[in-house]
């Protein structure tokens, strides 16, 4: 990956995500949370089976980049998805799965599944597990504040959310989604007494075309962490983690795949 893609990226984050004026309330409530639950449902892919090739870059100031390559498989019907870890050589083999709501990680090292949770960093990037799943706005959180703002030239609807459940990563978000298609273009997530931990943006989307629908998937995320950072030449900066998404297939894959033999056998690959 090369750095001035990470600095292009960041300036949209930076620049190009800028807030317009804002007007309170200027929807009804029905139709914020119309949006809301819509932005929800184009996280996930009940209809089909999810196929797609990830390139997870973490980069840390002053200490260069760590770049991961992953196949990710979904079926998002019964809450099933497995990650197979295929690059660099030193991490390939490893993998997680989730099924019947744990998830767990496979070391080929020794061989062994250890539990890990939605809320564990994924290969200890600035990522969670969970960000490689779909996401749960409507259900899991309330609106406590809706702005319609301008994100550079999109309009969107601005969300505050606060959790009505325990079992979330983060209390509180801030969620800014297209009126026009429901897509999330950026999440700022925050502690409970209001501080900011991470910001993620998603600057645009691709389009893949199935039989049973036509999904949006995001070209690539930028996720920074605002906890972690390093003053270099005056300035601080903080560590962040780009996943970019190729290849995306909707289509059946064997129910094999959702399994821990699946990955036991992959890892001797």
């Amino acid at each position: 990956m090369k750095k001035h893609g990470y600095r292009y990226i960041t300036a949209l984050l930076f620049s190009f995500f800028v807030l317009g004026i804002c007007q309170s309330w200027a929807l009804s409530q029905a139709e914020y949370e119309s949006l809301l639950k819509r932005a929800e449902n184009n996280t996930a892919f009940y209809e089909t089976d999810f196929k797609g090739n990830y390139t997870v870059v973490q980069n840390k100031p002053g200490e260069g980049q760590n770049v991961t390559e992953a196949v990710m498989y979904r079926r998002d019907k019964t809450g099933s998805w497995t990650i197979l870890v295929t690059g660099p050589a030193k991490e390939k083999g490893k993998g997680y799965l989730q099924f019947d709501n744990n998830i767990w990680f496979f070391d080929p090292a020794d061989k062994r599944f250890t539990f890990t949770s939605a809320k564990d960093k994924f290969q200890n990037t600035n990522a969670n597990n969970s960000d490689f799943a779909p996401q749960h706005y409507a259900r899991d959180y309330s609106i406590e504040k809706a702005e319609e703002v301008t994100l550079g030239k999109m309009n969107c609807v601005l969300f505050t959310l606060k959790a009505k459940v325990d079992s979330v990563d983060y209390p509180m978000l801030k969620l800014w989604v297209t009126k026009d298609d429901g897509l999330v273009r950026k999440k700022e997530d925050y502690s409970l007494s209001g501080q900011k931990l991470r910001t993620t943006a998603i600057p645009s989307y691709q389009l893949i075309k199935a039989i049973e629908n036509n999904y949006s998937i995001p070209v690539s995320m930028l996720i920074q962490d605002n906890l972690k950072g390093k003053k270099i030449g005056g300035k601080v900066q903080y560590e962040q983690t780009q996943i970019t998404i190729r290849n995306v297939v909707f289509e059946k894959v064997s129910d094999a795949v959702y399994t821990k033999p699946y990955l036991e056998m992959n890892s001797a690959k």
